[in-house]
């Protein structure tokens, strides 16, 4: 066990000391924030530039319509000239809109021309422009009386309130989204690290095997507690820079909403609301309240057990084999046909997890939830909804069971291969290998 500490030190102060290491740790925090903040911020940017949009209405019903907008001015033109005529005529228009009949008769008598793309901005504009007189028209072909107060009193808008009972009897407001929101991130940070890390201890074995370093460390260690130190050290790398991410998001994001919620202007000063009663505090922030409301249903304690977890056994796992893997081969081309397999199986992993957000008590979601190769993945999108224990004691026990037995078969596989070199190795070899005593 001392040596394994020691190879263990090694392989995790000499990743987490790299420069490489530092910079993506501190930035990719940055990067998360700005994927939220820099669309809100760019939507705030409004653009000066007006186009021009000629319209030719032969029917004489259509071009007093329009108004204009922010980034679109419509005029019209003689609706018996032909575009091409239009066109020449308004050399600097962006667009041009023809209409030919009867839109009621033939909804196809309506196009629009331009040099360039049409934006979708403008096509939505002139397609709700023509859509809510088309069906005023609509409507008053029916000859009824009061139809638009009819229509418009016969729509209800239904919002669904969802409340969840704790064991001790009390109720909290709950949300299926927000459950596949938390357990797709869960389910994507596990997938991403075991892509990630995985592979790293396989080039971790590759260049040592290659430079002949391995011979060395081997001459004072086993080459299972070689195999186990680094699996363990590289995950801890994981476990820090997954830790890191966390923490400096969440510090990042704050910040971000406190700097656009005190610029967006037009809310609610915080020296106003500190002066309001809690009943008018509720009517000012009810969004906030009740998203808050929906985080407190979540026994997020669970969650995050469930995610480490998870996350060791899978990564031990596949970290066991992609060093097999390693140790086998002599350069990143042989090692594909090995990796296949497995990266397979990752990507089916994801697949069904996304796919068990519908269902998460689906047959797809509870077998693959079961077979160690895809649990930890797809057990992450299913632990939100308050799924009964034994299963995620089941799935535990089936995944360190098959991480253990990853472990000895990949550990047969590297003593072997991490001291053959110049063989192309296949896996017939591989099986012959494990059989070895």
């Amino acid at each position: 066990m001392k040596k394994i500490g020691i190879i263990i030190k090694r392989e995790y102060l000499r990743r987490v000391q790299k420069k490489s290491f530092i910079v993506i740790t501190l930035l990719a925090p940055v990067l998360f924030a700005a994927l939220i903040f820099v669309p809100l911020w760019l939507s705030t940017i409004k653009s000066d530039q007006v186009y021009e949009v000629v319209i030719t209405d032969k029917t004489d019903k259509y071009g007093s319509l329009f108004k204009h907008t922010d980034h679109f001015r419509f005029s019209g033109t003689d609706g018996d000239a032909a575009i091409d005529q239009t066109k020449d005529e308004h050399p600097g228009a962006f667009a041009f809109l023809e209409i030919t009949d009867d839109l009621l008769r033939n909804p196809h008598a309506v196009t629009l021309y331009s040099e360039t793309q049409i934006p979708q901005d403008l096509k939505r504009e002139i397609s709700r422009t023509l859509s809510q007189y088309l069906e005023k028209e609509k409507r008053a072909s029916f000859n009824i009386p009061n139809l638009d107060e009819i229509i418009a009193s016969s729509y209800v808008n239904l919002d669904i309130q969802t409340v969840k009972w704790g064991k001790d009897g009390t109720a909290t407001s709950s949300s299926s989204e927000l459950s596949s929101v938390i357990g797709l991130i869960f389910t994507f940070i596990i997938y991403m690290f075991i892509m990630m890390y995985g592979a790293m201890v396989m080039q971790g074995v590759m260049e040592e095997k290659t430079n002949r370093i391995v011979e060395l460390m081997v001459s004072s260690v086993r080459p299972f507690d070689l195999m186990m130190g680094k699996i363990i050290g590289i995950g801890l790398v994981g476990l820090t820079q997954v830790c890191m991410w966390c923490i400096l998001t969440f510090i990042f994001v704050t910040i971000g909403g406190l700097f656009f919620g005190a610029g967006a202007g037009g809310g609610v000063s915080p020296t106003d609301l500190a002066a309001m009663s809690p009943g008018m505090r509720m009517a000012e922030m009810p969004a906030a309240i009740d998203f808050l409301s929906k985080l407190r249903s979540f026994n997020f304690v669970e969650i995050i057990a469930c995610f480490v977890l998870f996350f060791i056994g899978g990564y031990v796992s596949y970290a066991s084999l992609f060093a097999a893997v390693g140790a086998a081969v002599d350069n990143p081309e042989d090692s594909q046909q090995f990796m296949m397999p497995m990266m397979i199986l990752l990507i089916f992993a994801i697949y069904a997890g996304i796919y068990s957000v519908n269902n998460p008590n689906g047959p797809l979601a509870f077998w693959c939830s079961m077979i160690p190769f895809t649990s930890p993945v797809v057990m992450m999108v299913r632990v939100p909804y308050d799924i009964p224990f034994w299963q995620i004691a089941l799935s535990l026990a089936l995944l360190f069971a098959s991480a253990i037995a990853f472990v000895w078969v990949s550990s047969k596989i590297y003593r072997i291969g991490i001291l053959m070199y110049g063989k192309k190795i296949n896996f017939k070899e591989l099986a012959r290998w494990i059989k070895y005593t």
